[in-house]
């Protein structure tokens, strides 16, 4: 049959090699479920036709089983009736029916046969469907905290160049700060220091004491010279 031979390798799928061979499995799991999905409803279709063929296959040779023995018991009757010719009749109907029955029973086979196939890839294939389907789900989170483990290492990145430039503008501010120190020591170096008061003070009368002294040698002078 033509839909044995379309979905046989659906039997033989597997899931996980596939997946394994992703390169982008999130997508690709996205991708092959809704595939799978569209297959499956194929295949559900066709089982529930392929199931119904079964079925019926199934009444018909049942009826004719039925038909047999119906004659059966006509022909009993009939020899108990003293009626041989009306007995061969119903004997010749029972075999006509029995060549027919050969051929439901082998038509009924046929259609249990491809039923039951056409049950297990169905069953199969709602399985691996439900597999992907609780894998996405798992790999989705995966990513998702992938993801999360990404932004906080970028996050850790930003706040050890944080920590690096802090560390550098302190060495700028300990520089800066030696400069100054440096300046302000230079400048007291350079400054000339201030006299004691009492120093200045004694000064300012040792001053006036000279000009005392040569005040009176000038007058001796005058004095000397007759002026």
């Amino acid at each position: 049959m033509g839909i044995m031979t379309r979905f046989k390798d659906i039997m033989a799928a597997n899931v996980n090699a596939l997946l394994d061979r992703c390169e982008d499995p999130e997508k690709m799991i996205d991708q092959y479920l809704r595939n799978l999905e569209q297959d499956f409803a194929k295949v559900k279709a066709e089982t529930a036709s392929i199931m119904a063929e079964e079925k019926s296959a199934k009444r018909k040779l049942d009826e004719c089983d039925a038909e047999i023995a119906k004659m059966t018991e006509y022909a009993k009757k009939a020899v108990a009736a003293g009626n041989d010719d009306e007995a061969k009749q119903f004997l010749a109907k029972k075999a006509e029916l029995t060549q027919k029955q050969s051929v439901l029973a082998q038509n009924y086979e046929l259609a249990r046969g491809n039923s039951e196939k056409m049950r297990q890839m169905h069953d199969k294939l709602s399985s691996d469907i439900a597999s992907l389907k609780s894998r996405r789900d798992m790999l989705k989170a995966k990513a998702r905290v992938a993801e999360t483990q990404k932004k906080m290492n970028t996050l850790g990145s930003g706040l050890e160049s944080a920590g690096s430039n802090m560390a550098a503008f302190d060495r700028m501010e300990e520089k800066v700060n030696k400069m100054f120190d440096e300046a302000d020591a230079m400048d007291e170096l350079n400054a000339r220091p201030e006299e004691n008061d009492v120093d200045a003070l004694a000064k300012k009368y040792d001053t006036g004491a000279q000009s005392a002294a040569v005040d009176d040698e000038l007058a001796a002078l005058k004095a000397e010279m007759g002026l």
